[in-house]
């Protein structure tokens, strides 16, 4: 039985119950609440940023958190990391929690985030995606690809297609892009090879459900997609696009024209590559109304993080303010310092610059925020030159080929950048071009290992298939069990279920020989390879 109080007792318990609970007041949104259930004043939604704006009334809460991450808003953070990056980092590392919004049921500041986004890059939807234009690719071609479709798609694709493929169910038809030798890049597709695909598939009783297709390419060569669209709508067929390295295409009349805008009904852009959001940060848009946005969403649940981090889905949101706010002069610098430079370079003894006249006719455009320089002609392969640019001078490229450099340019490059690089550029000149060097020819192209690709297996059959090791020369012949790409740019020269040849195992030798590296092996050194055994032979 409770104890009796008399009057006075119990107006002395009330009194200090109040004060108690009065001591833990917090100020939340637009209202003031007592105890556990408060939050902070400031709004949660800030009309230019929405998810900064939550991020930050977030942080700024009073409260005490029992929830994660375990280093609690920076408490114990680790000193070291804390050191380097600051604790205002830790502070707004935060993931779900009932102020931010639920990423994949969003209804407040993501979803809000997430509609801007849409009404900036011409979506009709536009999801934020915490595990690269990777996940987007994946999640794209397990939307629309069930188990025996068939999917068209270029061999140089990037590995997270074939991954795609493989999680799908799906059957490749491939495509070998068009490729120059002299520069040993490969180019896009043409809406000919496009409809030449999807054709011979049909006559051998395939279903297209899908054509995937990468524009631009890492070089920043564009293909048709326009034409490519149309190709696609005619025969009912959805066409995803891989636009990772052109996510600034909107922003200044003088780029190319976006996927969206020439008709693809998905494109997937890595928002962090030329704009400014955090690595690891990417969009995926649709368009149109033939995407089953449902499934959509089901395949980019399955594929990314149930704690993903709000820091990352924030810079994507800053990002997509910065480009409201500065709409068609944010590139303007930068494309101003790229012109200069491809001049400069140019008049460079044993310097060449990649234009369109590399693949004559065939491609309407190449992103003149990329800059790739050929160096064949001072005797260099592109690694060679790369180790040089980087170690002894400090210029560090994006991408390293057998016989260029890639450099991207964006609105964080200044005039000084440009000038140590053009200087660099001519020191590689002045130190290699008086050495009478023949011109580097490299014995086989990138086109010779993939121009007689011969699918044994589906990528899946042949990622589930039983496997050994076995000695790299002893290989062609074999089914190749493993992805062996040279990265960058991650482009498989050997995909599970395909037939090893003599002439891929040359190029990757020549890869490696060369200082390149691969990815995806059980043998980053490539003395063995991972094969399939096939009803118990090899």
């Amino acid at each position: 039985m409770g104890q009796k109080y008399d009057l006075e007792t119990r107006k002395h318990i009330e009194h200090n119950i109040i004060s108690f609970i009065s001591s833990f007041n917090f100020r939340v949104m637009d209202q003031t609440f007592t105890g556990a259930a408060a939050a902070v004043e400031t709004p949660i939604s800030d009309e230019l940023s929405p998810l900064v704006g939550a991020l930050k009334a977030s942080a700024n809460r009073n409260s005490v958190p029992f929830h994660f991450p375990g280093h609690k808003r920076g408490q114990a953070a680790p000193p070291e990391l804390a050191g380097l990056i600051g604790n205002e980092v830790f502070r707004h590392d935060a993931t779900e929690l009932p102020d931010l919004d639920t990423f994949f049921a969003p209804k407040g500041p993501l979803l809000k985030a997430r509609k801007l986004a849409a009404e900036l890059f011409g979506a009709k939807e536009t999801w934020f995606l915490v595990g690269g234009t990777s996940c987007g690719v994946q999640a794209a071609i397990m939307a629309t690809c069930s188990p025996g479709d068939t999917i068209v798609l270029p061999r140089n694709a990037h590995v997270s297609a074939t991954t795609g493929i493989i999680f799908s169910g799906a059957l490749p038809a491939y495509i070998v892009p068009e490729h120059n030798c002299e520069w040993d890049v490969a180019a896009g597709v043409t809406p000919l090879q496009v409809n030449s695909a999807i054709e011979e598939s049909m006559v051998k009783g395939r279903k297209v459900a899908a054509v995937f297709m990468t524009s631009p390419t890492y070089h920043g060569v564009c293909s048709n997609v326009a034409d490519i669209a149309r190709v696609c709508h005619s025969h009912g067929i959805i066409l995803i696009v891989d636009e990772a390295h052109g996510a600034h295409f909107k922003f200044h009349p003088d780029m190319p024209m976006t996927a969206l805008d020439q008709g693809a009904d998905i494109s997937i852009q890595s928002t962090h590559k030329v704009l400014g959001s955090f690595s690891q940060s990417s969009m995926l848009h649709i368009a149109g109304n033939i995407v089953d946005r449902e499934r959509l969403h089901k395949c980019i649940h399955i594929l990314q993080s149930t704690s993903p981090n709000w820091l990352l889905l924030a810079s994507l949101d800053a990002s997509r303010h910065q480009l409201s706010a500065n709409r068609d002069t944010l590139f303007s610098e930068p494309l101003f310092l790229a012109n200069t430079t491809k001049s400069s370079l140019a008049k460079i003894p044993g310097i060449t610059i990649l234009d369109l006249s590399a693949f004559p006719g065939n491609f309407p455009a190449i992103d003149p925020l990329r800059i790739t320089v050929g160096v064949w002609q001072l005797g260099l392969s592109g690694f060679q030159a790369n180790k040089i640019l980087d170690n002894e001078l400090g210029i560090i490229p994006e991408l390293v080929g057998t016989k260029s450099v890639t450099l991207a340019f964006s609105q964080g490059t200044v005039r000084h950048h440009v000038d140590k690089l053009v200087k660099g550029i001519k020191y590689l000149s002045i130190r290699f071009s008086g050495l009478a060097r023949p011109a580097r020819v490299l014995a086989n192209p990138m086109a010779a290992a993939f121009g007689n690709t011969v699918m044994v297996l589906s990528p899946r059959e042949a990622f589930f298939a039983m496997k050994t090791k076995m000695k790299f020369e002893n290989c062609p012949g074999k089914i190749c069990g493993e992805f062996v790409c040279p990265h960058p740019p991650g482009i498989p020269v050997l995909v599970p279920g395909e037939l090893i040849t003599k002439k891929a195992l040359e190029y990757l030798r020549e890869i490696i020989d060369n200082g390149g590296y691969v990815m995806g092996t059980a043998d980053p050194m490539l003395s063995s390879i991972v094969v399939c055994i096939i009803n118990n032979k090899i």
